[in-house]
């Protein structure tokens, strides 16, 4: 891994989950595909992470067949606008071991730095096998982990199971997505307590508990000594819109990291921020609407032209559309609405 994105992924980044564009009889739409990619990297994102839930799953589907194609705009439109050094780029990969490794293998080749590996929709795996799948894509591509929360799709794992996760030798971070405290423990416990701990960087997926989970430095008594850790950053679908906000309050939280007190109000905002997400993920409906939420928001700003996904049973559900609306007039501080007003031209350039 380039030595840049190491240092990066510590220190901390802002990495938003790309959503799909698509037109309204549901074929890509690539200039707002490229559209897209574009606010993420002008809104200050220190990364992207494409072909993950966010994106759709079903983008690997023979009847859509668009993941290569999607993960290559991205790639594409990050060489065009000159990202930072140490920009984190990050492909989502799952399924079985043959593709899981097939996936793999392309987004190396075409300059994706990690790969998010996904244990979702393998029910029949038992945690052994997991393990040996993980084992074998990370000889191919540095492994970010995942612990995708059960309500779409993933699966609760022992804490032996992240213990032994954690010392595959190419595992460099882990996205940490259960929606769950106890389960977020066991993840930080198993890295604090392998010899690796310094190696992996920990980011949180936990869209109901962002602010404290970035504020939280969590510690373990090992032998005679305090392993201390903190989560690094975030790789969040809920990062993927009001972006430019997101890098501001972001950049706020480390700030308050090295402070012995940290402000009052960054746990209120992290509150609103909780509330914000029971809209856009649609807590109500146990996440049904998830994805076409994020997507109707990013429709309201004119960066999505509409809220479609590739399903039709993936739409916003009964009573998400009003709750939207009052998390938009209560929270209007969390909005970059005027952002995306001042570039949305650019960005649509082709």
């Amino acid at each position: 891994m380039d030595e840049a994105v190491r240092k990066k992924l510590h220190e901390g980044a802002v990495i938003p989950a790309h959503p799909l564009a698509l037109t309204e009889d549901r074929q890509l739409d690539e200039q707002g595909q490229r559209a897209l990619t574009r606010y993420y990297i002008d809104a200050g994102a220190g990364g992207i992470a494409v072909g993950v839930h966010t994106t759709q799953f079903e983008i690997r589907d023979p009847q859509f067949n668009l993941y290569q194609k999607v993960l290559s705009l991205a790639i594409e439109e990050t060489k065009r606008s000159n990202v930072p050094e140490g920009f984190i780029k990050v492909a989502g990969i799952c399924g079985p071991t043959e593709q899981a490794l097939a996936e793999a293998e392309f987004s190396r080749e075409i300059g994706y730095d990690l790969g998010l590996l996904s244990m979702g929709g393998l029910s029949d795996l038992s945690e052994d096998e997991l393990i040996e799948r993980a084992e074998k894509v990370a000889k191919v591509i540095p492994l970010f982990g995942f612990y995708l929360q059960p309500a779409v799709g993933g699966r609760i794992f022992s804490y032996e199971f992240w213990q032994r996760f954690v010392s595959i030798p190419n595992v460099h971070a882990i996205k940490i997505a259960p929606f769950d405290r106890y389960c977020t423990i066991d993840v930080v416990r198993a890295v604090c307590h392998s010899p690796r701990n310094e190696e992996i960087a920990l980011y949180t997926g936990n869209d109901d508990n962002i602010i404290n989970d970035l504020l939280t430095t969590y510690q373990f008594n090992i032998g005679d000594r305090i392993v201390k850790k903190k989560i690094a950053g975030g790789l969040l679908g809920h990062w993927s819109v009001w972006t430019k906000r997101v890098v501001e309050t972001f950049n706020d939280i480390k700030k308050a990291q090295n402070e012995d007190a940290i402000p009052a109000s960054l746990l209120t905002l992290g509150q609103e921020i909780t509330d914000a997400n029971s809209a856009i993920f649609d807590s109500r409906h146990r996440f049904k609407g998830s994805i076409a939420g994020i997507n109707e928001v990013l429709t309201r700003q004119g960066l999505l032209r509409g809220n479609w996904c590739l399903l039709d049973h993936e739409a916003l559900s009964p009573g998400q559309e009003k709750e939207l609306d009052r998390v938009y007039e209560s929270y209007p501080h969390l909005h970059d609405d005027e952002f995306v007003k001042a570039n949305l031209s650019k960005w649509f350039a082709k």
